[in-house]
């Protein structure tokens, strides 16, 4: 048995007995032949795995794992995960006083694997009365840069990235909606790994930076979001890019109705991009190779399958306090302000139909509409007897969250500044009355907002967070 696992398997004594502890680790490692290194506060199982030959698993094997009990370690963990196929690598995070910070990263082999463990152990019972989280792990590699100057092309974008950051692989620039010779004010720049792309954001923090003499913005992509291959097996909805605004939704039917007439059920346009509805998935499918670099109005546009997004998910996730930094794309606000989408490529929202259902994107109002037939009795009643469900706004909710509080209703009050392009950006301050005191007198978010409405949800999303 090598020392440095002697070591990790030592390091947790702690909190166990400490032979008992050590000799569990031991004899999971003498089962399966991994090695375990504990360094930077996680201790590594595998990685890779004995008889492991090629680079590591591709991304989109790795899943995250919270609220993981504190005295549980690799010997009761490893066993768990090993149910949805092979693992490459555990990486259990560790405090100095032995326990374990209460989450960790388990890469498997495959992408199917991945997909499975959150399938089975997402709200797995690990132990009565202790349900883990499982979901998938982001490794970002790409980071949004804004303020570009927008007669820029993607070489010179490239060529300058390549100059003062290391590891760039790639950069995605998108034509100006209204001017195609033109970007739109920002690009996406795609780095050989997460260290790689959190070393060059670090690198080009606002204020100390500039590219052509103009101060950047830098911060990260808003990752896509990950669709099981069983859902997007049944997406007969292809998303469409880079279209001219005048282009309409008639000549956009038109032109997929072309390689076989009578296949498209609907379009709907958005700005410069639009949704193309096919009653069948074959010829969704057909039409997004046929069509894929066509040229319709003079704009050379992209065809993509649409990726539904499940949003009874991701308003639990946004209530449980799981949220990331990029509220905007979350809370599904459509930017009409090319120099601040974050979102690569795809809008933050959109409806699929999927065997008849409709997958909305967050937060879209569910509008299930019943028929309101002469004779129907209506009762009064108030907003706060209703349950937290039937609100789509996070406004909505801490104004319902303060009621059953009994405190004061939150007060908000507006701010304003002028970004470098001259528009005006938008950001609200809640007060809450009942709870203000010396160490937090108010609640703000670090982001702004083109829309008053966009501002307020913000805000209100920020304060819940931090209650």
């Amino acid at each position: 048995m090598h020392e440095e696992n002697k070591a990790a398997a030592n390091g947790c004594g702690k909190i166990r007995s400490g032979t008992q502890n050590e000799a569990a680790l031991l004899a999971l490692m003498e089962k399966t032949g991994y090695s375990m290194v504990q360094e930077n506060g996680q201790r590594k199982f595998g990685g890779p795995p004995p008889g492991w030959e090629g680079p590591p698993p591709p991304r989109g094997c790795e899943v995250f794992v919270g609220k993981i009990p504190r005295d549980m370690y690799e010997d009761e963990l490893v066993p768990v995960f090993e149910r949805a196929g092979k693992i490459y690598e555990f990486r259990l995070m560790m405090e100095f006083s032995g326990e374990n910070r209460g989450y960790a990263f388990v890469m498997y082999t495959t992408k199917e694997e991945a997909q499975l463990a959150i399938k089975i152990l997402n709200n797995y019972e690990i132990r009565p009365g202790k349900f883990i989280g499982v979901c998938v792990s982001l490794d970002n590699c790409r980071l949004f840069i804004g303020a570009i100057p927008k007669e820029k092309k993607k070489e010179e974008i490239l060529n300058e990235m390549k100059k003062v950051t290391e590891g760039v692989v790639d950069v995605i620039v998108y034509p100006n909606a209204t001017d195609k010779t033109k970007n739109r004010g920002f690009a996406f720049v795609e780095y050989e790994s997460h260290r790689a792309a959190a070393m060059a954001r670090r690198r080009l923090i606002p204020g100390t930076f500039q590219l052509w003499g103009h101060t950047i913005q830098v911060d990260w992509a808003d990752p896509e979001k990950e669709v099981d291959e069983e859902t997007m097996q049944r997406v007969k909805v292809l998303y469409v890019r880079n279209l001219m605004i005048s282009t309409t939704e008639d000549t956009i039917k038109a032109e997929f109705n072309k390689f076989k007439p009578g296949v498209v059920e609907r379009v709907k346009k958005l700005r410069d991009y639009a949704f193309v509805h096919f009653f069948h998935r074959e010829d969704a499918v057909a039409a997004m190779s046929v069509m894929n670099g066509k040229c319709i109005d003079g704009a050379t546009i992209e065809v993509t399958l649409a990726k539904p997004v499940n949003k009874e998910s991701a308003w639990k996730q946004h209530f449980n306090g799981q949220i990331t930094s990029s509220s905007e794309n979350l809370l599904g606000f459509p930017n009409k302000d090319d120099g601040h989408q974050k979102s690569l490529g795809k809008p933050p929202s959109f409806s699929v139909r999927l065997n008849g259902q409709h997958s909305s994107g967050l937060p879209e109002v569910e509008r299930c509409t019943y028929p309101f037939f002469p004779g129907i009795k209506l009762t009064p009643i108030s907003m706060y007897s209703l349950k937290s469900s039937h609100f789509s706004s996070a406004a909505m909710h801490l104004d319902y969250f303060c009621n059953k509080n009994n405190w004061a209703p939150p007060e908000y009050y507006l701010y304003s500044t002028t970004s470098q392009d001259g528009k005006i950006l938008l950001v609200y301050k809640v007060l809450i009355p009942s709870i203000a005191d010396g160490s937090q007198s108010y609640f703000m978010p670090d982001k702004l907002c083109t829309t008053v409405e966009g501002a307020k949800e913000l805000a209100a999303q920020f304060t819940l967070l931090h209650l």
